[in-house]
């Protein structure tokens, strides 16, 4: 017998309809292939099938969706949540009225030889009349429940991959997970599996994740991806691979909008590089990332600012009594703010917003404030930790200034951090609270610097209705490192009566 090589062809993609989801599975699903669709109730599954479906007929394709957890009038329902009507999609209803009647003898649910058989002639039965090109079963947890035991089942999932297979259908199978075991029976017979995790031990709003566990032949997005299930369906954020977005970009230091902080900082900020401004609250971090900020806009460029913890009106007074007027670069454009609530966000779609705003709107200045409450966006330190060296990785890829700000906790002492970032940042700029003649005055520093020789000397620093203020450097200071500093100097310092 003489065997001949099988000739390799470029699948077919089928888009998913699902924002972002295409991404994740570079492109889409290869047609004509059966693939599984897991995840506990609640998380997303049906929604995810709805758009599927909605998607082919969009592109005019034929579209069956089988059901028989759920009745028709309750799926209509669900995408009418969502603003869907299902007008054009074919939905074969197995939880019918006649067949759950008092009538009958048996259910069509019921585990049994005679049920299994109709359940899949009926299916069949249908398939071979509407000839879809897409299809949704849903779910698995009662076509497992007909089977009895765990060999039948595969072997009816297997006639049923094959008759879907002659037709070129692409077919979605949902499971809910309702095995005991945890059923991995289609996990090697499904050309792809996409599992859906709901997390309901969150305050807000659920969180939930995607992972592709598989999809052959295909170089798909792996690790887990936020999704957001809102009125419209699901909203994937990929993963964020900085080293795919990089682009060349300028490493002139441009002014901080203060001459003085710039000659601390070695001759500016560096595009390219991000900077880090601790210290405890009060201090002066937020107003000198607006100083920052605005001189970018001056420039003649856009920047952008992420508040976790201040609310914008509260912004707008604050830098108005320093005559920092942002209010009309908002309305300009040229600023954009957005206030941001830790509970109802995730890592992955805070990312997707700081991408949108560089990519789609040019942004080359982005200030956080702050990281402490980024921190209670996160599941856990090591995942702010990742997720933010990856997201600094790719704003700096990307020629944008980044300006981190980090609230210490106390106002004197030692001042400890929710989570130590000072390792990521290229520059660290410490604020300090210091005393002196019996009065509470300000300080500012350069740490380090990793991107210019910046100044190793201490500077008073104060907020003045004409902005920031940087002083002469101060000597004589003691306790710095300790976290109680105190000047003895004879240096005439800002504020000083004349």
């Amino acid at each position: 017998m003489t065997t001949h090589p099988a000739s390799f062809q470029t699948p077919t993609l089928e888009p998913t309809g699902v924002t972002g989801l295409d991404d994740v599975l570079a492109g889409g699903l290869p047609a004509g292939h059966l693939y599984l669709v897991e995840g506990t109730p609640g998380s997303g599954k049906t929604t995810l099938g709805l758009q599927f479906l909605l998607q082919g007929r969009q592109l005019g394709q034929r579209c069956l969706y089988v059901t028989l957890s759920e009745t028709s009038e309750e799926l209509a329902q669900a995408a009418q949540s969502h603003g869907w009507t299902l007008d054009g999609l074919e939905v074969c209803d197995l939880v019918s009225d006649e067949g759950l009647s008092p009538e009958a003898e048996q259910s069509i649910l019921h585990p049994s030889d005679f049920e299994l058989g109709e359940t899949i002639s009926s299916v069949m039965a249908l398939v071979e009349r509407v000839r879809p090109q897409r299809v949704v079963f849903d779910s698995l947890s009662e076509l497992r429940l007909l089977s009895q035991n765990p060999l039948r089942y595969r072997r009816q999932i297997l006639a049923l991959k094959r008759f879907f297979h002659t037709l070129r259908s692409t077919v979605l199978m949902l499971d809910d997970k309702s095995s005991s075991a945890g059923d991995l029976h289609l996990h090697s017979i499904a050309h792809g599996v996409i599992h859906l995790e709901q997390n309901t031990w969150t305050y807000g709003p659920d969180k939930r994740r995607l992972r592709v566990v598989k999809l052959r032949g295909v170089k798909f997005r792996e690790g887990e991806h936020d999704f957001n299930l809102n009125r419209g369906g699901l909203h994937v954020f990929s993963r964020l691979v900085a080293n795919e977005h990089g682009r060349a970009h300028s490493s002139t230091p441009v002014s901080s909008g203060n001459a003085r902080l710039d000659g601390l900082l070695g001759g500016g900020l560096i595009p390219g590089s991000n900077l880090l401004f601790s210290g405890p609250a009060g201090v002066g971090k937020t107003s000198t990332a607006v100083c920052c900020a605005l001189a970018s806009i001056q420039r003649g460029e856009k920047a952008a600012m992420f508040l976790f913890d201040e609310g914008i009106k509260t912004l707008f007074s604050r830098s108005r009594a320093l005559g920092m007027d942002i209010e009309s670069h908002v309305a300009s454009g040229q600023l954009v703010l957005h206030a941001i609530d830790p509970a109802e966000i995730s890592a992955g779609q805070f990312s997707h917003h700081v991408r949108d705003v560089v990519e789609r709107q040019g942004v080359s200045t982005v200030v956080i404030d702050t990281l402490n409450a980024y921190l209670i966006a996160m599941p856990g330190s090591n995942f702010l930790l990742l997720q933010m060296h990856e997201l600094l990785t790719y704003l700096n890829l990307q020629g944008v200034t980044t300006i981190l700000v980090l609230s210490q906790h106390g106002l004197a002492g030692e001042l400890p951090n929710d989570v130590d970032l000072s390792y990521l940042s290229d520059s660290l700029l410490q604020f300090r609270y210091f005393e002196a003649r019996g009065q509470i005055f300000k300080a500012v520093s350069v740490i380090k610097s990793r991107v210019s020789a910046h100044a190793s000397t201490i500077h008073q620093f104060r907020l003045s209705a004409g902005g920031i203020e940087v002083g002469e450097a101060l000597t004589d200071f003691q306790g710095v490192m300790a976290g109680l500093p105190r000047y003895s100097g004879r240096s005439a310092l800002l504020g000083d009566v004349d």
